[in-house]
């Protein structure tokens, strides 16, 4: 039998870091999202094609919306490296707001998040939207809300982190360093 010692660390690395696919760009970039609360459309292959990517589903009413301090804080520290933070809010999980206008409430004026935040979308299951089916299928799908995952410049997931892993904790912040390397 194998030692648990062994085994878990190993499930460990593989559920936060693994990446099973090459990249499908038109399904990461290949759309034009409306912002939170707003009629200002984005197109995504012009805003983030080539730059390093974190990635959020996100929730205004969950255990873990504290993150948005966190998400808020690694935005700061590694926008002028060129990471570019992306916040989508979904009700998968049934903690999202009714209303964009609560959700927007929540994200900009109680947590101040500056990064760039779009429409609610679904992010798991047979109707996720194609971003996160692109997501789940390099890594997996968010089994929660704030999934972070971690996409490299020429579009690849190169970590997903649950959401028990704080923006702020030594092992993130590390893996967001490597992924700014040149």
């Amino acid at each position: 039998m194998p030692k648990p010692y062994i085994i878990y660390p190993l499930l460990a690395a593989f559920w936060s870091s693994s990446v099973v696919a090459a990249p499908n760009l038109e399904a990461l970039f290949a759309h034009e999202m409306r912002r939170l609360h707003s009629p200002e459309v984005v197109n995504l292959q012009e805003r983030y094609a080539g730059q390093p990517l974190l990635i959020v589903n996100t929730a205004s009413h969950c255990g873990f919306t504290g993150q948005f301090n966190g998400l808020e804080a690694v935005h700061q520290a590694y926008k002028d490296q060129g990471l570019k933070v992306v916040g989508f809010p979904s009700h998968d999980f049934r903690q999202e707001s009714g209303s964009e206008e609560e959700t927007a409430r929540v994200c900009f004026e109680n947590f101040g998040v500056s990064f760039d935040m779009f429409a609610p979308i679904p992010v798991r299951g047979n109707g996720a939207h194609p971003i996160f089916q692109e997501l789940a299928r390099q890594s997996h799908a968010p089994r929660w809300n704030f999934y972070k995952y971690l996409v490299d410049r020429e579009g690849r997931v190169v970590g997903a982190y649950s959401s028990m892993t704080s923006p702020e904790s030594a092992r993130f912040k590390q893996a967001v360093e490597t992924l700014l390397q040149p």
